[in-house]
């Protein structure tokens, strides 16, 4: 059981809360799933970038799946080895393509010709050959929020099947470019199996296609996307998902690795922020707390659902319509609109779940406000993995340059 209430006094609000006991859960089940084939979980960076959460994971077992070269760096300060770290993105600086090269990571996945061209050209300049996984793009509707699906032709991942193979050929007959590995990615927040095994068995009769050109992929990379319950989904299970990639890949001897994010960090998060008072205007009722959306931008940015808690409020008590918001200067500063809750008190406590994935990570500094305390829960202990910034440490890399008069 989790005392929010005392946290929270303990560390103040706004708050991140991570159980890193569940993340050790999530990671085991879809370790477990798979576990009748060569597999690696590459934890997906992005979902969640503190570096307490990257090294609990390595120290499990996990790689990382990076999306900047900031990513890769990282991975690698928090203790991932190299060998297990891949290196994805559409848009990769050629400095940034040197510095994953020279670092010797597992994998530069590439996502278009001009890209490849590009990593070459590092890769010669260097006198090294460089490991390379192709993203294949599958035409396959994920069936999910439009802004987070990546596998249609619409979307600016991947390439399609014929310009993979073109691509594969030429990276073949390069002596700077090792094609060792395949990637697909459909999407995030998968709930439909179909489509990720439509995807995975279009991209295994590629795998074949390449291999009968003598070209040896030795990484299937069926990226992330699980789905996780925000409200009332309906989720994939870890054995059907790995029994499904399995259906499609007959007669191939690959390690299939996997980029799960959301489905380690979403719900081993919360977010802790307290009532500042309430708000009538007219028959709009408003709960104004001390978080903003440039702690947790998710409501704003996809009108996502995050489930609203008050501790210390019961079951029984009279709720009414209202909407969460914070003190942020926009009318895009809210965590729910039209939510029933009961009338709330200044200092009332509100827990925002399902906190632990793409919340954190993609908070800001707007209207100056610090970025939160982050604090890791396990084993029932808790221990802070990132201080509350100050105004201090927001001007840092300003102050300096003030004219002098």
């Amino acid at each position: 059981m989790i005392h929010f209430q005392a946290l929270a006094e303990k560390y103040d609000t706004p708050l991140y809360l991570y159980d890193f006991d569940y993340i050790t859960t999530q990671y085991n089940r879809l370790k477990e799933a798979f576990k009748a084939k060569k597999s690696l979980i590459c934890y997906a960076v992005k979902a969640n970038s503190n570096l307490s959460v990257i090294q609990h994971l390595a120290q499990l077992g996990a790689g990382c799946d990076c999306v900047s070269i900031g990513e890769v760096n990282r991975a690698l300060y928090a203790g991932v080895e190299n060998y297990k770290i891949i290196f994805s993105g559409v848009g990769k600086r050629d400095d940034e393509i040197r510095e994953a090269l020279e670092k010797d990571i597992l994998m530069i996945n590439v996502e278009s010709e001009a890209e490849l061209n590009r990593v070459e050209i590092q890769a010669a300049e260097l006198g090294k050959q460089a490991r390379i996984s192709i993203r294949v793009n599958p035409n396959i509707d994920p069936q999910t929020h439009p802004y987070i699906s990546t596998g249609l032709h619409e979307n600016k991942f991947g390439v399609d099947i014929d310009t993979a193979k073109r691509m594969y050929i030429f990276a073949k007959n390069s002596d700077f470019l090792d094609p060792v590995g395949i990637h697909f990615h459909i999407g995030s927040q998968l709930t439909q199996l179909e489509p990720i095994k439509e995807a995975s068995a279009i991209v295994a009769d590629l795998v074949r296609s390449l291999k009968v050109l003598d070209i040896d992929i030795r990484f299937f990379d069926i990226g992330g996307g699980l789905g996780i319950r925000y409200e009332d989904e309906e989720l994939i299970e870890p054995y059907d998902y790995a029994q499904a990639i399995f259906s499609t890949l007959t007669g191939l001897d690959v390690t299939i690795m996997m980029e799960p994010g959301r489905y380690l960090s979403a719900n081993s998060g919360y977010f802790l922020t307290r009532v500042l008072y309430e708000k009538v205007n007219g028959d709009k009722r408003f709960v104004i707390v001390d978080g903003g959306m440039n702690d947790l931008i998710r409501p704003s940015l996809y009108n996502a659902h995050h489930h609203i808690e008050i501790i210390g409020k019961g079951e029984d008590e009279e709720v009414s319509e209202c909407d969460v918001v914070g003190p942020v200067c926009e009318s895009g500063d809210f965590f729910a609109k039209n939510i029933a809750l009961p009338m709330t008190r200044h200092n009332d406590l509100l827990v925002i779940h399902s906190a632990g994935a793409y919340c954190a990570t993609m908070s800001s500094n707007y209207n100056t406000r610090g970025r939160v305390a982050e604090v890791a829960l396990g084993g029932g202990e808790d221990r802070l993995i990132r201080r509350r910034e100050t105004f201090e440490d927001m001007i840092a890399l300003e102050k300096d340059y003030l004219k002098k008069d």
